[in-house]
């Protein structure tokens, strides 16, 4: 979020001598209440990757993407088709980083990273990983794979808020393309929150949830929780395909929080830089 414009205040006076300051203070100046800190804004960020390529897979665009991530300034990243490792693009693929993705993006800009690996395979592996300013207290990664479908996982997290005064229980899922496969893996996802999230702990879940059919977007609202983007616009974001957003696959649900902002970046550098527009929220306790 950008500070806004402050004006200055100019005064043509010889300074009083400090037991005269409210005598020679100016009415409208010793009516203005004290200052108060700005409420503690949460800026929340996630986006299908593409495993670090453009739409078409044409360019390796990850040196691009850490630039558009870090300039959003979001506290905590949700990003999903992350390479944690791949031997043969290693070799052929010019600028590639020696480190696994999420460390070249999360270097020197995030306190913290977790990463929890899905798909395995003899040149590597890829997953979903969060980048937080937020210290990570503990993390887990469930394989929520289903037979017939590309690898899937929920990645979750529970990060200490100071500001806040709480803990947040976090979580990045990338679902299956399957209705079926998705009711089961949300079947998944509704077992780990009742049996990991502490009684009145806030929760975040961002990702890639293939839901273009709306289905599981009713089951989470039983749940309790929002969608960031329906919340604060009216309607569920498109996010898919970047260059022509179609159906509404992206989301950031929250429960126990206030969503004070929500938007889909459509324009440059995003629209080219996956396959998938990223979606951005601002959330208050």
């Amino acid at each position: 979020m950008n500070a806004s414009d402050t004006a200055l205040l100019h005064a043509d006076m010889s300074a009083p001598e400090l037991g005269d300051v409210s005598e020679d203070m100016p009415d409208a100046l010793q009516a203005m209440p004290p200052a108060v800190d700005e409420p503690p804004v949460l800026r929340l960020l996630t986006v299908n990757m593409h495993k670090g390529f453009s739409m078409l897979r044409r360019r390796y665009i990850l040196p691009a993407l850490r630039q558009a991530i870090s300039a959003d300034r979001a506290d905590l990243v949700f990003l999903q088709e992350v390479h944690g490792e791949h031997s043969m693009h290693a070799r052929r693929v010019r600028g590639w980083q020696p480190v696994p993705q999420y460390e070249f993006l999360a270097d020197g800009l995030w306190r913290d990273h977790a990463y929890g690996r899905n798909a395995v395979y003899p040149e590597g592996h890829h997953g979903n990983a969060i980048l937080s300013h937020y210290p990570i207290v503990s993390h887990a990664n469930h394989d929520v794979s289903q037979q017939g479908d590309e690898a899937r996982g929920i990645l979750h997290a529970l990060i200490w808020h100071a500001a806040f005064g709480c803990h947040l229980f976090i979580a990045c899922v990338h679902l299956g393309l399957a209705e079926a496969h998705r009711q089961r893996q949300f079947g998944l996802l509704r077992s780990l929150l009742e049996t990991e999230v502490p009684e009145g702990t806030p929760v975040i879940i961002a990702g890639d949830f293939n839901d273009w059919r709306r289905k599981l977007h009713h089951a989470m609202l039983d749940l309790g929780f929002r969608d960031a983007h329906e919340t604060y616009a009216g309607s569920l974001a498109r996010t898919y395909p970047a260059l022509w957003p179609l159906l509404p696959l992206d989301r950031i649900y929250c429960r126990g929080l206030k969503i004070i902002a929500a938007s889909r970046p459509g324009h440059a550098p995003w629209s080219s830089l996956s396959d998938h527009t990223p979606l951005i929220a601002e959330v208050l306790p």
